[in-house]
Formats: structure tokens, sequence, C-alpha cells
């Protein structure tokens, strides 16, 4: 992995006008896209996906703008040198990056801001003001990965070593203390993504969202802060009541109704 200059700390200021954003990593076919999808889809009021840029080829049923920017290498490097990158790296000759406009773009919607970035991406942003909530996504074994890959059938088998190569490299790197917030082990989807909501919930309380209220919906808090108490296990515990989790992400996406909508996202 080639890490990539970035001005970080000064663009993380620029981006810091909207809630605080999530960051979900993991290494390629861990499931980290699928449980996106399912939150953006359920919650689509509430999170916004920023979407990265990449100088690699489409992949079929890809659609530019919606899985990725696709852009050119020389396009790509006049964004960065210009210092409109939070983070940018390299992988397998191919470059990937989030752009500042992406994030605020999301962020011009009053929506949190969610981004799907590799642990290179990861540590690059630690060294900014962004502040987000860090989750890793992981695969149960990397045999497990390697028949999740194979079955795509997108890889030739040089990519598809590369990946797996980059993805030990990956999960040997996230064991460092303090990096993420959670770790989810994906080995079935509906548990996995029962603890990404839990931890969305419990770490933010939707404090953030509950700033952004007029006055006369006040009166929805107290109501929303006792869904929270019996939605979120104990500490130490995932043990979630679906029922009760669901039933404070439906009161979260009833708030999303009365937040003000930004203007245009910038850049």
């Amino acid at each position: 992995m080639i890490l990539g200059r970035m001005r970080g700390a000064g663009i993380a200021r620029a981006v810091m006008q909207g809630p605080r954003p999530v960051v979900l990593s993991g290494p390629s076919g861990a499931g980290k896209s699928t449980l996106l999808k399912k939150l953006l889809k359920d919650y689509e009021n509430v999170f916004g996906f920023s979407v990265s840029h990449t100088t690699r080829q489409p992949r079929p049923g890809e659609v530019n703008g919606k899985d990725y920017h696709f852009v050119t290498r020389e396009e790509m490097q006049k964004e960065i040198d210009a210092g409109e990158f939070i983070e940018h790296a390299e992988f397998s000759g191919n470059m990937y990056g989030t752009s500042k406009g992406a994030v605020q773009a999301v962020q011009a919607q009053n929506q949190i801001c969610v981004l799907d970035i590799d642990i290179q991406g990861v540590k690059n942003i630690k060294k900014t003001e962004l502040n987000p909530i860090y989750i890793s996504v992981q695969p149960p074994s990397i045999e497990i990965l390697e028949k999740r890959l194979r079955d795509r059938k997108t890889e030739t088998e040089e990519s598809l070593q590369k990946r797996l190569t980059a993805a030990r490299v990956d999960l040997e790197l996230s064991k460092e203390p303090g990096l993420f917030d959670l770790v989810i082990i994906n080995d079935d989807l509906e548990k996995a993504y029962s603890e990404l909501k839990a931890v969305l919930l419990e770490d933010r309380e939707v404090t953030t969202a509950l700033q952004l209220l007029p006055p006369h919906a006040e009166t929805r808090t107290s109501t929303a802060n006792a869904e929270h108490r019996g939605a979120v296990a104990a500490p130490g515990s995932l043990e979630v009541s679906k029922a009760r989790l669901d039933g404070a992400w439906s009161k979260l996406g009833e708030w999303k109704l009365f937040l003000p909508v930004a203007g245009g996202a910038a850049g």
C-alpha cells in the first residue's frame, strides 16, 4: 500500500460542519458494503454515503457517482495536489481516496456521513480532526474470505491473491489498541447488522441529530431517550432486543423529518 500525501488537519476542519461521521473499514469481502447498503436502505433519511474516488475501471453493475467516482489518475492527482482529499492511498496500481466534497455533499443534507475506507485510510484520518466513529468489519477467517472473493467471480487469480495478502495485513494492523471503537466479526449478516446499529445508537445517542432539532420537536426527546436506554445492551454485551432497537431507530428517522436542509454541497 502506497500512502499519498495529504493535508488532513486543515481539510478535516473544513468538513466538521455536520454531524460526527462514521468510518467503516475492513478487507474486501468482509461484508462492509452489504452492511452499509442495509443501513442506507433502512435509514436513508439519517445516513448518507460518502462516495470515494478511484482510478480503477468499473466492475459490472457499478455506477459512476454511486459506487465510486471513477476518474483518471491525472484528474485525481490534480485534486490531491490542490488539497481536496481527506485521505488517499494506492492499491494494486489503482488510486483510492475520500474527497472533501464527497463528505460535504452528505453533510449538506444534514445526514450522518458514512465513509468506507481501508486500514491505511483509517490511520490517515486518525491524524486529522475529523473524529469519526471507527468500526472494523472482519471475516470469521481468511479461508471464508477467500471463498467469498472467489464466489464473486470478479477477480483474476493474481488480483485475488493480492487482496488476500492485503487482508492479512489489514487484519493484523486492526489489532492495534484503540484503533477501532468496535470490531464486528461478520459470520452472520443479521447479527452483524444488529451490532452495527447498536454501537451507532449507543455511541452517538443521537445527540448530534437532537442538537439540530427545532424547539417544537423537543417533546420527542424523552420518548426517544427511553427507547434508547431499552435498545442498547449492557456494556460488554452485544445481545440487543431487535424490536426495541428498531423502535429507537424509527424515532430517529421521524426526527430527521424536522431537520432543516442546508444549502447545496460544497466542492
